[in-house]
């Protein structure tokens, strides 16, 4: 039967998740993330009002780590889970 390691894989989805957020941040300093926002929505079909705020490192640094513990979390309990289910 395959196992998951808990902590690994809570490494793995929290650095993805960490990651993802961590571009997001790139588009937002560098300029681009409202562009990239437009698309995204027109590509989906919608209108709205959402508008890119100024960029802030404090608030970065907050999304990319809150998000990291929240993908660390779930893949650990994720694992946990498959692992229970394995037998």
């Amino acid at each position: 039967m395959n196992t998951l390691s808990p902590h690994t894989t809570g490494l793995a989805l929290g650095g993805l998740l960490g990651f993802i957020h961590l571009l997001w941040a790139a588009l937002v300093f560098t300029g681009f993330a409202q562009t990239v926002l437009d698309f995204v929505f027109r590509m989906h079909m919608l209108t709205t009002g959402i508008t890119v705020d100024a960029f802030s490192f404090t608030r970065a640094l907050v999304l990319i780590v809150m998000t990291f513990v929240v993908g660390y979390v779930v893949g650990w309990l994720f694992a946990k889970a498959w692992n229970m289910a394995q037998g």
